[in-house]
């Protein structure tokens, strides 16, 4: 039966502000290149309105009739002022002539630089087209060079964000303890780290860019259209563009609420996808040996297809923006050509406006595809801050006790831990001490607690009730860097990285020199096995050791430990996993292990708990008997059941 897909909890998504606020303090660490960016965003709107107020004079200069002596008599007039120009022409009494606004900005700077920039007969002077055509060209190269500057600096950014958050994810998600990660499988944190961080990338490295430059560029598109009409008494044009502007904004509210709530849903289904591959492959021998694969094919192609269909809706509601928009522009543009017929507006009226609108529409484009961009992150960003804001740590005391040694004792009191406040306690007022150098085991059947006990000598989750103590020394009240040097953890199931040998042996130890590895992988009997091969310690052990033996696995393991040398050990069942013929064999060297070291075993063979100094037998997170070997088993309780069961089955067998 196909795996129904269950909703990840998640915070709903009502108010997306807060969430680029704080992406926006991110940004603020490399404000240099933000200050670049949005510079080149607000260069690029005024290269645009420059280009548009230039367009009259370019349209006047190239319609303009220019005498045949114009350029001859504007140069004698320069020459010569007031000897051989032309007299001017008389205006009719009472004539007031508007001069254009763009003619008037540039008689400024003509007036400074001493250019004439009309003949008396009013006709543009030579140095006027010069001029016209130079600044066009300069306007032109500045906005190409803004555009660069806005686009590379801001994707520079987007992807420095990008690592920051994935860095600072990598690091919450391996600070948590392990109740988070028993709660969260690791497919969804993989999604998280990728899939979402993904989504934020793209957006700031192409919408960002886009968001820092259009609004400028419309600004400046629409300054040029008020001060146009203003100068031409356009006022008609004016209240159709501030009215009809926000008609715009309609398609991006109503829409991009729907293309967040859809991404969010997208975003919780490719974890179901992630999650769902990377436990197939985790467990790709059991798939195999049950000869499973098109039953797992067929699970992940639901999986994906209820993916797909999301992100359909999801796309449906973003292209349909666009086009949105352009209706709406098209409506409006035929509206203004229709007031331009009834106001009997002329060619050099109307084509600047039609550049303006023009030069205007891609801005207004990119806004159509931006918004539901920002509304897409807007998901991504609750779900990576979420997980960012998790606070499952086991607390780390505010002065810490530094210790360095084991000396004396561990002693348990009165401990009582349940994984949850409402569930049942796992442990229930566990009382023991384990002297320095010497082996408690523990016995019971599976789910009697023995491990529990264990995660809490070696701190992996804190008592509910009561205290684990060393030297005296409340657990809790040191350094969790240093419970870790002094508790080492030999696991029943061997976890090797997907390294080399040498990169295994070394893990933990990350200043160990290579004479130090090899040294270890003798004293586990390991040595042998690995140089034996091509690669010897440079051999790559595949994922999880897979291209290892069980007891090749095993020696590497026990090599681990006595690389990193901690006085407490914890063996969780650590031959359990392995044949009889290897677990004689690896037992020599975890005895080895052992040695000199005060040990806390869980026992499933009771043969290997012979020689310790206390048994502790559990049944449902009790400790119901106490004791050595021939104490327990002359007691004739659980003990006595437990030995006569395994033996009396292994002398069947």
């Amino acid at each position: 039966m196909a795996k129904k897909y269950k909703e990840e909890p998640f915070v709903r998504v009502e108010n997306p502000w807060p969430h680029y606020k704080r992406l926006f303090g991110y940004a603020l660490r490399y404000r240099g290149h933000l200050l670049i960016g949005v510079v080149g965003g607000m260069l690029c709107g005024g290269s645009l309105f420059g280009m548009l107020r230039m367009s009259p004079f370019m349209i006047d200069m190239v319609n303009a009739p220019v005498p045949e002596s114009s350029s001859t008599q504007a140069v004698a007039a320069v020459a010569q002022p007031g000897a051989g120009a032309a007299p001017a022409v008389a205006a009719p009494a009472g004539a007031k002539k508007k001069t254009p606004g763009w003619q008037r900005e540039a008689q400024k700077w003509a007036d400074y630089l001493h250019m004439p920039l009309q003949n008396a007969d009013e006709s543009l002077t030579w140095q006027a087209m010069v001029l016209g055509l130079v600044v066009v060209p300069l306007l032109v190269g500045l906005r190409l060079v803004a555009i660069y500057l806005n686009q590379y600096s801001l994707r520079w950014l987007g992807a420095r964000v990008v690592r920051d958050l994935r860095d600072e994810l990598f690091v919450t998600m391996e600070s948590q303890s392990l109740k988070y990660h028993g709660r969260v499988d690791v497919g969804r944190q993989i999604s998280r780290n990728i899939a979402d961080t993904n989504i934020i990338e793209h957006v700031i490295n192409s919408a960002l860019a886009e968001a820092s430059r259009a609004p400028f560029e419309i600004a400046g598109s629409l300054v040029f259209v008020v001060l146009f009409a203003r100068e031409h008494h356009m006022f008609l044009l004016l209240g159709l563009t501030f009215v009809s502007f926000p008609l715009f904004i309609i398609p991006l509210l109503i829409l991009g609420r729907r293309v967040r709530m859809l991404t969010r849903r997208a975003l919780e289904r490719i974890a179901d996808l992630v999650s769902h591959m990377h436990e197939n492959l985790t467990c790709i021998r059991v798939v195999k040996a049950f000869h499973m694969e098109a039953f797992e094919a067929a699970r992940f192609a639901e999986t994906n297809k209820r993916y797909f269909k999301t992100v359909m809706r999801a796309l449906r509601m973003e292209l349909a923006i666009g086009p949105l928009m352009e209706s709406i522009g098209i409506l409006l543009g035929c509206a203004f050509l229709v007031l331009c017929f009834a106001k009997g507006l002329g060619f050099s009226q109307i084509v600047p406006i039609g550049a303006a609108a023009i030069l205007v529409y891609r801005p207004i484009r990119s806004l159509a595809k931006i918004v539901p961009m920002f509304e897409r992150a807007a998901a991504a960003q609750a779900r990576v801050f979420e997980t960012l804001d998790l606070n499952l740590c086991l607390p780390e005391a505010t002065h810490p006790v530094r210790k360095a040694t084991f000396d004396a004792r561990i002693v348990f009191e009165d401990v009582t831990f349940q994984y949850a406040p409402e569930g049942e306690p796992v442990i229930r007022q566990a009382s023991f001490a384990i002297p320095r150098g010497g082996m408690v085991a523990v016995v019971g059947a599976t789910g009697s607690g023995k491990t529990t006990l264990a995660n809490l000598l070696a701190r992996f989750y804190d008592p509910t009730l009561g205290r684990v103590c060393m030297d005296g020394v409340d657990l809790r009240a040191m350094q969790i860097a240093d419970v870790r040097k002094l508790v080492g953890v030999l696991n029943q199931e061997t976890l090797l990285f997907n390294e080399t040998i040498a990169y295994n042996i070394a893990y933990g130890s990350t200043h160990a020199t290579q004479e130090e590895v090899v040294a270890a992988a003798k004293k586990a009997n390991a040595h042998a096995f690995i140089a034996a091969h091509p690669d010897g310690y440079a051999r790559v052990v595949g994922e999880k050791g897979f291209v290892l033996s069980g007891g090749e696995r095993q020696r590497v393991a026990i090599a681990r430990i006595l690389l990193r040398n901690p006085p407490v050990l914890i063996l969780d069942e650590a031959t359990s996993a392995l044949d009889t013929v290897t677990e004689r064999q690896v037992q020599e060297e975890i005895a080895l292990a052992m040695a000199n070291r005060t040990t806390f075993a869980i026992a499933h063979r009771l043969s290997t708990i012979r020689r310790a100094n206390l048994i502790l037998v559990m049944e449902k997170g009790v400790i119901v008997e106490r004791g050595t070997h021939d104490e327990l088993y002359a007691a004739q309780g659980a003990y006595r059941r437990l030995h006569d069961m395994q033996f009396a089955s292994h002398s069947e067998t």
